[in-house]
């Protein structure tokens, strides 16, 4: 099967959508409410392909100058100012479509594109067009006459328009693409998405994907189930071990983690998560680098909180640790995830320790989506030969019981480790244990840890019974 021949839209994520970009020659409807992005994402588009040597022709229905216009892009880092009147122009038909009509515009369209020998051609005012146009035929006619002239060229055609066209619209049956940008309200916070509504000739991403705007322009974050829908390839389990960073639990697992697992550590505020990461991540090396993706403390914490329970870290400028910190805010969940994957690939990451994995679920807008998410970020995580431990915060600070953090936990877990605290005599004792491990032997029976100078002290002879009190190994046994 013949591929198309495409042209990058140079918007991070929405080339990924679009199935490797636009299809040269061909053209889309770009639809939207007023402010939903529409002007900034065409004009995004157009810097772009000039930049990379293509000819642009931006027509518009403004009846003043393009100054506002300008002043407005000029905040942006795609602006590029030098290349007005020279690879973009910028033409207004507003005169000719009040006093000639539509097939002026036509006419006029067909003379500036072979002028100015255009590869890309946007038109923003699809929905005037639609409004001076007596029926549906014009409409018709109108797309069919501006999209051939454009075709015979190889010229792509952006159709712009604020009006939310219905998929049986005329405008809809003659282009070859429409993506329809508009934002939706997720509590208090406004979240922008795009959809890819129609894609003739080639897989689109389908449903909903988030971006934002910002300086850079747009950056489309594509749902990770869809970029990574590929079911996990079958492979032979990893033989090799890889140690938590601490002796004891190593022994427990009979050798440490297996490499390439997910591991999840849970347990209430104040149990330990962190320090246990924090021992993980102090045996990266070089050859062995490791990562500590985070919402809560920054670098500078971390590193004082490592050093005060005598955990040596590899130093800042070392290849061997970065650190990575997303305070929560208004997150994306989708770019944290794909901010996430980038890092491991980039720096080719063996250890990866994630705190949390609630900084996700905060930053989720549909929630009914987040085992399909984790289970595709941590197949994706595995693909990469990463062996990840991650920490989920239970809610319970003293309890006998303990809930799974999320629906079907055991889907996408490896490895289960469990931090409790519970109170005996009027004094705070706690516990680790095992609960799960994938496709190896452990030992499954609760130990008692502390806090030392050396960090997480796991105690060697002194198991936890059911009820939470202390027995000694040889009793226990």
């Amino acid at each position: 099967m013949e591929e198309f021949s495409r042209i990058a839209s140079g918007i991070k994520g929405l080339d990924q959508i679009l199935d490797g970009g636009l299809i040269k020659g061909a053209s889309y409807i770009v639809q939207g409410r007023p402010g939903a992005g529409k002007t900034i994402l065409s004009n995004q588009i157009a810097f772009h392909h000039a930049a990379g040597g293509g000819s642009v022709l931006f027509v518009t229905l403004l009846s003043e100058s393009h100054d506002r216009l300008f002043q407005a892009l000029g905040t942006l880092d795609f602006f590029n100012a030098q290349r007005l009147g020279n690879d973009i122009s910028y033409v207004s038909v507003f005169q000719t479509m009040r006093e000639e009509g539509l097939d002026a515009v036509v006419q006029l369209l067909r003379r500036e594109t072979k002028r100015r020998k255009a590869t890309l051609l946007v038109f923003d005012g699809l929905l005037n067009a639609r409004d001076r146009a007596d029926t549906d035929f014009d409409v018709k006619t109108f797309v069919a006459e501006v999209q051939g002239q454009a075709a015979f060229v190889g010229c792509t055609v952006l159709f712009l328009t604020s009006a939310s066209l219905e998929e049986t619209s005329p405008e809809h049956t003659m282009v070859d693409g429409v993506i329809e940008m508009g934002d939706m309200l997720a509590g208090v916070r406004t979240v922008r998405q795009l959809q890819v509504r129609k894609s003739r000739g080639s897989k689109a991403l389908g449903g909903l994907h988030k971006f934002e705007i910002d300086r850079r322009g747009i950056t489309v974050y594509p749902r990770i189930e869809t970029v990574f829908a590929e079911a996990p390839e079958a492979c032979e389990l990893p033989s090799a071990r890889m140690s938590t960073g601490l002796l004891l639990l190593d022994d427990l697992m009979e050798g440490g983690l297996p490499a390439g697992s997910i591991t999840l550590v849970a347990g209430p505020t104040g149990s330990g998560k962190t320090t246990l990461g924090l021992h993980f991540l102090a045996r990266g090396t070089a050859d062995e680098p490791a990562l500590h993706f985070g919402f809560f403390e920054n670098e500078k914490r971390l590193r004082t909180k490592a050093a005060s329970l005598g955990i040596a870290l590899p130093e800042p400028d070392s290849s061997s640790l970065t650190i990575r910190n997303r305070a929560l805010g208004e997150q994306l969940i989708d770019r944290l995830a794909h901010e996430l994957i980038d890092e491991v690939q980039e720096r080719q990451v063996k250890r990866l320790f994630i705190d949390g994995l609630g900084g996700f679920e905060r930053a989720a807008v549909h929630r009914d989506r987040l085992l399909e998410f984790f289970a595709t970020l941590t197949n994706k995580l595995r693909s990469l030969g990463v062996t990840t431990m991650a920490t989920w915060e239970t809610r319970e600070i003293l309890a006998p019981e303990v809930h799974a953090p999320f629906g079907q936990v055991s889907a996408v877990l490896d490895n289960l480790v469990l931090l409790r605290q519970f109170e005996e005599n009027h004094e705070l004792r706690r516990s680790i244990s095992i609960q799960k491990m994938r496709e190896s032997v452990f030992d499954f029976a609760p130990r008692q840890y502390a806090f030392a100078q050396d960090g997480f002290k796991i105690d060697e002879g002194q198991r936890v019974n059911a009820k939470g009190s202390a027995a000694s190994a040889t009793a226990a046994s």
